[in-house]
Order: C-alpha cells, then structure tokens, then sequence
C-alpha cells in the first residue's frame, strides 16, 4: 500500500483561497437562484433534507476517522465548539425547517464560520479528507443560513441577536466546566489558538473572552442591519 505525506495546512496558501472562493462563489449561486426558486418550490423539502444529510454524514466520517486512526479524546473531540454546535443545529433546521433554530444559525452559525474559514484551525491540507470536512462543513453552515434568508423568506431580528448572545452566555459556563473536567479548550474559553486567529486582537486570557462578547454583538448587529436593510429594498421594490 502506498502511503501519502499530507503536507501541513497554511493559512492563505493556494488551499485555503480556493476555499475562500468556493464559499464565495456558493453564495453567489444561492443569490442568483433566489429569484428562480418558485419554480421548483415543491421540491424543498427534498434538497433540504438531502443536503443536510450529506453534512452529517460527512461529519459521522469524521468521528469514525478520529477513532480509527486513534486521535479521538475527551479533550479536544467532542462536538462542542461553537461551529460544531451550529453545524448539529443547521442539520435539524434543513430536515425539519423549525424557525426556533434559525436565529442561532443564522447569528452564531454565520458569525462563526465566516472567522473559522478565514483563520482556520487545522492540520492537514488538501486533499486530505479533514480538509474537505473542515470546509464543506463550514461552508454549509453559512449556506444554509442563506438558504433560509433568500430562497425560504426567514427573516432575521433583532430579537434573535440577543436570544443568541443569552443563548451563547448559558453555554459559556457549561463549556467552561467541561473544559475543567477534560483538560479542552473547548470554544477557546482557556487558550488562543496556537496558529492564529481573531482572538489575537482581543488581549490576553481572560480578557478577550469579553472582548469577543462585543465582538459577537457587533458582527451579529451588523448580520441583522444588512439583511434587513436587504428585505426593506426588496419590499420596497415589489
């Protein structure tokens, strides 16, 4: 059998910008086809649950790739960081469209992967198969998010800005005290990451966990203020 040397994964490389083109051009696409949707609106609830399949078994692949090669552990492993709990949520929300799950996927889903992809935190570069989950997965946190927005008529509120910064602030201290339990850095609530990210500007531990409340606050007001800004023209225009 022959083997293959993944190289390490480099931020901005040719690797990453593709996949920063690719979301970008996936956007693009849902964009265009919002103006065309009606015509195959009896078919939605078939992409919907099709595509949320395909996340989640992506996802399931990558647990039974953790355990196989032995690098499954309590402390970094569980699906507990923010875009993993925005990826579980995005899957039931395209299987069963309940509203309750959009903000939170629209807000922190959003919010999360857009900074995930633009610094990611991960070890090995295409076309290893933790590349594709990696991006696939966040990638389609976002387009769902999107997809809800444009094709599905959800609207975005101020409201759910802050029901998901109350909903993040209850998990904050369950994931702080499973860090201790686990020795993780779960959410990043003990350590930076090592490879750089956002949180590089924020100041030191502990510090730029508040920092990153009104981080959060800031991107999820300005998520609200554009979409809404989006709808009003486009009502005004109709």
């Amino acid at each position: 059998m022959v083997s293959i040397n993944y190289s390490s994964f480099t931020m901005f490389s040719l690797a990453h910008i593709s996949a920063i083109f690719i979301l970008f051009l996936s956007i693009f696409l849902l964009f265009i086809w919002k103006n065309k949707s009606r015509e195959i609106s009896q078919n939605f609830w078939l992409l919907e649950r099709g595509f949320a399949s395909t996340l989640l078994v992506m996802d399931i692949f990558y647990y039974v790739w953790l355990f196989r090669i032995g690098r499954w552990n309590l402390s970094d492993s569980l699906p507990l960081e923010l875009c993993s709990i925005s990826l579980a949520l995005a899957i039931v929300l395209l299987w069963t469209g309940n509203k309750h799950l959009y903000d939170f996927v629209f807000y922190a889903g959003v919010g999360g992967a857009l900074q995930a992809i633009a610094t990611p935190v991960l070890d090995m570069n295409f076309p290893h198969f933790r590349y594709f989950h990696f991006f696939y997965t966040h990638i389609g946190i976002i387009i769902t998010a999107l997809y809800f927005t444009w094709i599905r008529g959800y609207q975005p509120t101020f409201k759910g800005v802050l029901k998901t910064m109350v909903i993040l602030n209850v998990l904050l201290p369950i994931i702080f005290f499973i860090n201790l339990f686990t020795e993780g850095n779960y959410m990043f609530l003990k350590m930076k990451p090592a490879n750089g990210s956002l949180l590089d500007f924020l100041g030191p531990y502990p510090w730029y966990i508040l920092s990153l409340e009104v981080v959060a606050l800031f991107i999820f007001t300005c998520l609200w203020l554009i979409f809404r800004s989006w709808k009003v023209n486009e009502q005004g225009e109709t």
